[in-house]
């Protein structure tokens, strides 16, 4: 799933009460503060809400590395 850095680059202050809770929900606490989010239709609806306010860019999706298991052996000497 593709993922979405939404930093914070404007003041919430003097903005609307609605535009300043759409931050919170986004997870955006402070000015520069940056979250990264999977993206979703819900998520660009929040963002479009409060455009002014947020950069978006694209994030490229970490892949998880295999885990490799380390089998150890008891010797019984």
């Amino acid at each position: 799933m593709a993922q979405l850095r939404i930093t914070q680059t404007s003041s919430k202050i003097r903005h609307t009460e609605r535009q300043k809770r759409t931050l919170e929900a986004l997870g955006i606490r402070r000015m520069h503060h940056s979250v990264v989010r999977d993206d979703s239709p819900q998520l660009r609806g929040m963002i479009a809400r409060v455009h002014h306010l947020v950069t978006v860019e694209d994030v490229a999706p970490v892949k998880k590395a295999a885990k490799k298991t380390a089998k150890t052996e008891v010797t019984g000497e």
